[in-house]
């Protein structure tokens, strides 16, 4: 039963499945030598979430080009 959840969980959701995973293991390693554990750890397992689900999307993970252009526009207030 296990098996076939996580072979459906991991054909349909590749990217965060393994985005998770990393993010639980590094977020583990966190867990036994730093501060703040609770709330590290969680930012940790989001974020490795959150770039699995960009790449399951086809998305960039980070919007350089668009970041770009929203802070010329900011700059171009001061000129």
């Amino acid at each position: 039963m296990w098996k076939q959840i996580w072979e459906q969980l991991w054909e349909r959701h590749r990217g965060k499945t393994a985005g998770a995973a990393c993010g639980i293991l590094f977020g583990l390693i966190y867990l036994f030598f730093g501060l703040w554990k609770m709330l590290i750890f969680a930012l940790i397992v989001y974020t490795g979430y959150y770039i699995g689900k960009k790449l399951d999307q086809g998305e960039p993970v980070f919007p350089a080009e668009e970041t770009w252009r929203w802070l010329m526009d900011k700059w171009r207030l001061f000129r």
